[in-house]
């Protein structure tokens, strides 16, 4: 009698657990059946596109509602048989607590064997715990990449482009095509007619409408002007236009780099003798054995004209494993965007933002004052988010080309895959000094790309949040 009871307790504990798992599974795939309810509404990304997209829109949708209609029959039908498993676990749990209740009865042996039998043939024991479809509809998500090579007729406004509109003081019906002439310029001012860069040629236009693409925007301003030709001459240029370059230039400030990194304008690569060579270097020029200054130093690059003091003197270059080199322009406002291309052998490179305090010692995301993603290829291979000392490793592919964006308002520092512009992980802060992009790399090499917009994708995602969500507050 007493084998029994402890036996009917065992059956009753694990009823009570199974029940809840089923509760809880039931609770997932309510919740999944409202996920694959949620339907990209294609209708604006439609719009603004030609005739041409109907086919693929229509093809797009029908793929859309057939994969949610398969996917809500498999989870409706397993939510079904999960809530009848329940139903019938309630039931029987019920009457074992009433047989236990009733344990001196005559009829307590039977009744209790009758109740473990039917715990061994109880659907909530056959049932698999795992929903048989996924709710990641993510592979429907509205992305026009291959779209766009397929279709070469299919035409996007990327980023880094300019769209200039233009019209004439009169109708004039023997206009046979415009020429547009741009060129980019530092000078603030109205166009000057001359300039260290020369004018770029765009002929036979035939709208009033022209948009300039893969720009790189490496100077701060560019002039335009279009003239008219009809079959037989062309008329004058316009008056000039100005146009001010919404996006982030720098350079690589070589003064405060590690002696054993050989920069060039915005290339990087490691040398182990760096340090050794501009020693011996300065020794022979000097003959007296003193060491070499910074500003003699072969590792010196060619310096932006518009660099900002970066609080460095030559003496203070990052030094001992510490093999750091700074940007050259600060970032105190605004939102900025810069890619990174490394390679791929390197043993250990890093990419981020830090303050100009950032010590000479100091690594890259070992202190407050720096924040960076690192990849690290020596002994054991490591992708991770780094600030303050502390780490979070990245569930993700390791892209050979990073793209950062900083939004220094709203103190958000992202990393992107620059190909695909999948988010890698998002820093979310409070900056209280203004910034300067930093690079950090060991026994390899890599090349930086400035004067870049923020990409359209890239703000989109902001916008909807799918970029914060990603932030590690333990990082912050």
């Amino acid at each position: 009698m007493e084998e029994q009871r402890e036996a009917l307790r065992k059956i009753i504990k694990t009823l009570a657990v199974k029940n809840e798992e089923i509760q809880s599974f039931i609770y997932s795939l309510k919740q999944m059946l409202l996920n694959v309810e949620v339907q990209e509404d294609l209708e604006a990304e439609f719009q603004s596109l030609f005739s041409l997209l109907e086919e693929l829109k229509e093809g797009m949708l029908m793929k859309i509602k057939q994969d949610r209609a398969s996917r809500t029959y498999e989870l409706q039908n397993q939510l079904a048989a999960c809530t009848r498993a329940l139903e019938s676990s309630e039931e029987l749990l019920e009457t074992a607590n009433q047989t236990l209740q009733a344990m001196d009865s005559e009829d307590f042996p039977q009744a209790a064997k009758q109740i473990k039998d039917g715990v061994t043939m109880a659907p909530a024991f056959r049932l698999s715990l795992k929903a048989k479809v996924s709710d990641n509809m993510s592979h429907l998500m509205v992305d026009f990449a291959q779209e766009r090579q397929m279709l070469q007729a299919l035409k996007f406004l990327p980023d880094n482009c300019v769209t200039l509109v233009w019209r004439m003081p009169d109708e004039d019906s023997k206009i046979d095509h415009y020429v547009l002439e741009y060129r980019r310029t530092n000078f603030e001012g109205p166009p000057r007619l001359k300039e260290d860069q020369p004018w770029m040629v765009i002929e036979g236009i035939r709208q009033t409408e022209y948009t300039l693409t893969g720009l790189k925007f490496d100077m701060k301003y560019m002039n335009f002007r279009v003239k008219a030709c009809n079959k037989a001459v062309a008329g004058e240029f316009s008056e000039p236009v100005t146009l001010e370059t919404p996006a982030f230039m720098f350079r690589l400030d070589a003064s405060t780099s590690h002696q054993n990194l050989r920069v060039d304008d915005l290339s990087v690569e490691w040398d182990a003798m760096g340090g050794k060579v501009q020693d011996i270097k300065a020794r022979e020029k000097d003959g007296k054995g003193r060491t070499a200054s910074p500003i003699n130093s072969p590792a010196r690059g060619t310096p932006s004209p518009k660099r900002m003091p970066s609080g460095r003197g030559g003496r203070d270059r990052f030094t001992a494993e510490s093999y750091t080199v700074l940007g050259d322009t600060l970032i105190d406002g605004g939102e900025h965007y810069w890619e990174v291309r490394y390679e791929p052998d390197s043993k250990a490179f890093g990419v981020g933002v830090a303050y100009r305090s950032l010590g000479r010692f100091e690594q890259l995301g070992k202190t407050a004052a720096s924040w960076c993603l690192h990849v690290n290829n020596w002994l054991q291979v490591s992708f991770t988010a780094k600030h303050a000392n502390k780490v979070k490793v990245l569930d993700a592919p390791v892209p050979d080309c990073l793209g950062v964006h900083c939004d220094f308002h709203q103190g958000l520092l992202s990393f992107y895959n620059a190909r695909t512009k999948q988010v890698l992980h998002t820093f979310k802060t409070r900056f209280t000094q203004p910034l300067l992009p930093a690079f950090t790399v060991w026994c390899g090499s890599f090349q930086v790309t400035t004067g870049l917009q923020v990409p359209s994708a890239v703000r989109c995602l902001q916008k909807r949040g799918s970029a914060t969500s990603s932030s590690n507050t333990s990082l912050t």
